[in-house]
């Protein structure tokens, strides 16, 4: 309301006579009083008048439109061997009838209110008059002619248009529903559908439920069907228990090949999925980690996979030792590696984590310690991506470089990922972390929330300097000399994601790690 009142120079006027009203009234003449209650007045019917006058949405009738409108027929229930012509079904749409030399034009300014449905011509001809075409509306805006806004009104009377709608007869089949209005309608009544996916290249990784297990052969061929360029749809038949971090899978429709190629931030990589780990959701984290380090740089990483850290980071001119124990990805992380033209500067190796830190990290950490004083030494970085296992090595770090040289200036800096099923995951992680260093990272380490995997389970990365107390052996801890400043670690606050669903339509690049 104060902003109305100032439009009419009256806001000083009005709050001074409110407040005198409220604190006072027994020391305010009458006049004052009615003065202030008719304005009052007089701007609520102006502002109520305005409000009926300028109001351009017109309110639905929802008793008019079918709930059910765009759900497939009734007999898909319990569908286990996909039937495409079972879905033919019958439904009654708004049109408008337009002149040939209008409807393009009439098109591009409505799209907020025409049909939108895989597959379905919204301009059609008008088989009762040749000159005319028909311009199919959606049913959920548009009931009556009252459904029009005051602008598309206006548009409509500017070319000549007849507001009034008319209906048509459309037929709608298995092309014009989507993926999760054709699943709905064959589970169960009530049970979930998947709602999203994996998409790894041409194949597309799901996780079905015990319920959902009777229709998966349909699932996956409706999947195929609805997005282009998907040739194969795998279901992950157990978790990811092995050293290997690959998992079993069956293919639920299309092709068995396995071997696929992927785009991420901007890298190209190949590999035979049903032998190596990917998941699409960690690209955002792949690029976090790649953009903490700086030409120069040197990282270790000791669970490489097929590359996702360590080529991004080998493009920005950093020396990278990239380590994995599984034959499969080695193999896949030197075919990338050749891929994207870092060859050189990317040395592999396929040890198990622990051989890894203890063999070349050690090495090559002391190389670094004997390089002369007045040389820059690079900063180190460690990174530890098998949140399954990977805190358990944190130990391995103690006295790594014992009896060596002690370069105040080569303390690495770990990036160590974790599940956690904690009420406060960042404390859990931390406290693991220096159970297993034996010193406090207090005020000296981060926790960054990677992403949610399930009802209460969290995947988490902490970083931190590895202390010197740690690398060396009776070595002091000093945190203003040892440590990275607090301010340097310190991340966003932590917080728990909440989980969203995708559409099945938008190929979400949900998927899980168990």
């Amino acid at each position: 309301m104060r902003i109305l009142w100032r439009s009419f120079g009256y806001s000083g006027f009005l709050k001074t006579c409110h407040y005198r009203i409220i604190t006072s009234n027994s020391q305010i003449p009458f006049t004052w009083i009615s003065l202030a209650q008719s304005l009052h007045k007089t701007l609520g019917f102006y502002l109520s008048s305005q409000r009926n006058r300028f109001s351009t949405v017109p309110e639905i009738d929802m008793n008019k439109i079918d709930p059910e409108l765009y759900s497939p027929p009734s007999q898909v229930r319990g569908m286990t061997k996909l039937d495409r012509t079972a879905f033919k079904k019958i439904v009654t749409i708004p049109v408008l009838k337009v002149r040939k030399e209008m409807v393009n034009k009439l098109v591009r300014s409505l799209k907020k209110v025409l049909l939108q449905r895989p597959g379905i011509k919204r301009v059609i001809d008008d088989p009762k008059d040749g000159g005319n075409k028909l311009v199919m509306l959606d049913p959920h805006r548009i009931v009556s002619d009252d459904s029009f806004e005051e602008s598309e009104r206006l548009l409509l009377k500017e070319l000549n248009v007849n507001p009034q709608i008319s209906s048509h007869s459309l037929e709608l089949a298995y092309e014009n529903f989507k993926t999760e209005e054709i699943l709905r309608a064959v589970l169960p009544e009530g049970q979930d559908v998947p709602s999203g996916f994996s998409r790894i290249g041409h194949i597309v990784h799901l996780n079905l439920r015990d319920h959902q297990l009777p229709f998966k052969q349909l699932i996956g061929q409706v999947i195929i069907d609805k997005n282009q360029g998907i040739t194969s749809v795998v279901n992950k038949i157990n978790t990811i228990d092995n050293i290997y971090r690959n998992f079993q899978m069956e293919v639920l429709s299309g092709e068995e090949n396995m071997i696929t190629e992927v785009r991420e931030n901007n890298y190209t990589y190949e590999f035979d999925f049903s032998k190596v780990y990917w998941n699409p959701r960690l690209s955002t984290e792949h690029n976090r980690i790649t953009e903490l380090l700086k030409p120069g740089d040197v990282l270790f990483d000791v669970f490489a996979g097929v590359g996702p850290f360590a080529i991004p980071v080998a493009k920005k001119d950093c020396m990278v030792f990239a380590n994995d124990l599984n034959p499969e990805s080695h193999k896949w992380l030197f075919h990338n590696c050749k891929l994207n033209k870092v060859d050189q500067k990317v040395k592999i190796f396929n040890l198990d984590g622990k051989d890894f830190l203890q063999g070349p990290v050690r090495e090559e950490l002391m190389k670094l310690a004997r390089r002369p004083s007045e040389e820059r030494k690079p900063a180190v970085h460690i990174v530890m991506n098998l949140p399954a296992m990977a805190i358990e090595l944190l130990s391995t770090f103690h006295c790594l470089l014992e009896g060596q040289y002690k370069s105040r200036e080569l303390l690495p800096t770990v990036h160590c990922y974790s599940f956690s099923k904690a009420d406060d995951p960042a404390k859990d992680v931390q406290q693991r972390a220096e159970a297993l260093l034996g010193a406090s990272l207090e005020g000296c380490s981060s926790v960054h929330l990677v992403r949610h995997v399930a009802p209460n389970k969290e995947m988490i990365c902490i970083t931190f300097q590895v202390p010197a107390s740690v690398l060396y052996e009776d070595q002091p801890i000093n945190p203003e000399e040892h440590y990275l400043k607090a301010e340097i670690l310190e991340g966003p606050p932590f917080k728990r994601q909440r989980t969203g669903k995708a559409s099945l339509e938008e190929q979400s690049q949900n998927g899980s790690q168990t």
